[in-house]
């Protein structure tokens, strides 16, 4: 490493607690909501707007709130918590003018889905739970204020989600069906039949799927690749079937949308192609939307805003530094900076991301994001950063771990292989059936390309991800040997037949997605058998870190047991962390803390590295 490269970035101000984050304002506008530590776990803090005399309202000692919201009549917090990261998430509502806590979902082995909330019923919500069936999420309308619960839609054994209109009366269901895509069925009200209006094949089934309804419930919005190959936004009339394109891209996928609170309209989407750009659908917010383009040079989300719609709380992102918070005056047009979430930063030196692509072996053109260490000469250890999902991508912005990663020396580099989402449903649906193949051959030409240009030492390659990531990670070790020098799994699956096999309960309805874009265990056992790092481990002869959290409920505790199990018998160099109170990833800012020390020391011994003491 050379001399010129900046001071170490402590992992605890990458990696620990943010300072301050999410704020949210009230319904009224007079408070603001924010999750921030207490005594080393997040919690939601309250305080009046004019005075600024925040208190934490919450009392959360353990896991760390990460799920709030304010309900409509606000005198509120609602947030939703979990068991060690069971994902069987239980809905608390906290009252802010006395600080009392109710559980209002007290059910066992019972996951919470928030479905629809509305300003016209501010004291009721409308939720989905499995509570009859560990399979399937029934809808349920809840009174805040009393906690009783009122069947709204019952579940005949294939809805995957619901959607509810202004008056919270549940009037739509995305339908699995044994052919991996959605049926749309909608109903008049709550007494009606139901009725399919639309069907939408597999090819459709991960770009397409219901926005919300009209105010006057009148029309659906929906997000619709059918006939084209990037998804759009489009007005479906619900009486006469007439379709209105309102926005749409050649290549990329409509992404968020900005829905007005009352009218229910939507008033602007994003499409995110290298960085996040916005399309203005309501003329009343354009002035607006420029005003915060001129606020921050960073990309903007609209987070909360009052009833009035007078003060909205925005986001801003930067690949150089902390979250930025404002909360944004609409009549003066003029925003005021609250808060960073990680103002610490400032004081050191951070890498920017800048976009990339390149040609894979078959033509198809890849996208990512590449980050390299200040004051490096090239060519530099560098880190192929696996995104999860699959059914996901990665973003420009902030990404600690691609801080981390260039603050130690290495290059990291963030590839969008084909599967990825964002990038229309030809891109999408090319990963098909092609875990561990073209899809792994997009992340190996992506090291190929950074070795062409210059930018990564082919000696000293690491692949690192989580979920997906984490499977793309063990791939690399048994499929590739020769490229990578290390690897990093974190909860990823080492055996796909065990993974299906093994999905939460509640992802049944969506098992023929599954069969159809990974492999059916049941007549296709050799295939997936190819496909699964576990039957290559005899090829595994790089040094691995493994780490995984024992409640895991998308990939169990066994898959990474069986991998470790087989590196062991054959004495292969590996580290294996399990972290008891932990799931899906890392919750709690010790255990995140404990895994990237760790890691740490690993790439550092095996790419050269630097490392904090």
């Amino acid at each position: 490493m050379t001399d010129k490269m900046p001071p170490l970035i402590p992992r605890e101000v990458l990696f620990g607690n943010p300072e301050r984050t999410f704020p949210q304002i009230s319904p009224d506008g007079t408070q603001l909501a924010y999750l921030a530590p207490v005594d080393g776990v997040l919690n939601v803090w309250v305080g009046s707007v004019e005075e600024g005399d925040y208190e934490p309202v919450t009392g959360d000692d353990y896991r760390g709130i990460r799920i709030f919201f304010w309900a409509e009549s606000g005198e509120r917090i609602l947030y939703l918590q979990d068991v060690g990261g069971d994902e069987n998430w239980r809905l608390y509502a906290t009252d802010v003018g006395t600080g009392e806590t109710r559980e209002l979902t007290p059910f066992e082995e019972v996951q919470v889905q928030i479905v629809a909330r509305s300003r016209r019923f501010p004291d009721e919500l409308v939720i989905a739970m499995n509570r009859e069936s560990p399979e399937l999420h029934d809808a349920y309308r809840l009174d805040l204020k009393t906690g009783d619960l009122e069947l709204a839609a019952k579940n005949p054994g294939n809805v995957a989600g619901w959607l509810a209109d202004a008056d919270l009366h549940v009037r739509a269901a995305m339908a699995a069906t044994p052919e991996g895509g959605f049926d749309l069925l909608v109903r008049e009200d709550k007494d009606s039949e139901w009725e399919k209006i639309l069907s939408w094949d597999r090819v459709d089934s991960l770009t397409s799927a219901p926005v919300g309804f009209s105010g006057d419930g009148r029309h659906l919005h929906l997000k619709d690749s059918r006939g084209v190959n990037a998804a759009r936004l489009v007005r479906l009339d619900l009486e006469g079937g007439e379709l209105e394109v309102l926005a749409e891209d050649p290549r990329y996928d409509v992404g968020e949308a900005v829905i007005h609170p009352d009218t229910h309209e939507v008033q602007a989407v994003s499409f995110i192609r290298a960085r996040t750009e916005w399309v203005v659908l309501d003329e009343s917010i354009r002035e607006d939307f420029r005003a915060l383009e001129r606020l921050h040079r960073g990309d903007f989300s609209l987070m909360s805003r009052d009833r009035a719609d007078a003060t909205w709380i925005v986001g801003f992102e930067t690949d150089d530094g902390p979250h930025a918070f404002y909360s944004y005056d609409r009549g003066a047009k003029t925003g005021e900076h609250l808060f960073d979430d990680r103002p610490e930063l400032a004081q050191y030196e951070l890498a920017r991301m800048r976009p990339v692509s390149f040609t894979a072996r078959d033509g198809l053109e890849i996208h990512g994001y590449l980050t390299l260490p200040e004051g490096a000469e090239l060519p530099v250890p560098m880190v192929l950063n696996v995104h999860g999902g699959p059914w996901a991508r990665d973003y420009w912005g902030y990404d600690p771990e691609a801080q981390w990663f260039a603050n130690r020396g290495y290059a990291c580099l963030q590839v969008n292989y084909r599967g990825s989402t964002g990038y229309g449903k030809d891109f999408l649906n090319a990963g098909d059936r092609e875990w561990g193949a073209k899809m792994h051959d997009d992340l190996v030409d992506a090291v190929e390309w950074a070795v062409r240009e210059g930018i990564a030492d082919p000696r000293r390659v690491a692949i690192y991800g989580g979920s997906y990531g984490g499977y793309a990670a063990l791939v690399g070790a048994a499929f590739t040997p020769d490229l990578f020098c290390c690897a990093v799994d974190i909860v990823g699956p080492s055996n796909l037949i065990t993974l299906i096999n093994s999905i939460p309960p509640y992802w049944r309805p969506l098992v023929a997605q599954f069969h159809e874009r990974v492999g059916n265990p049941e007549t296709e056992e050799e295939f997936l058998k190819s496909r699964s790092p576990l039957f290559k481990a005899d090829r595994i002869k790089i040094p691995l870190l493994i780490a995984q959290g024992a409640n895991d409920p998308r990939v169990k505790q066994a898959e990474s047991e069986q991998i470790v199990a087989a590196l062991k018998e054959r004495g292969v160099d590996y580290e294996y962390l399990l972290f008891e109170d932990e799931g899906h990833g890392f919750a709690r800012p010790e255990n995140r803390l404990k895994f990237y020390a760790a890691a740490e020391r690993f790439l550092a011994k095996h790419l050269g590295g630097r490392a904090e003491d």
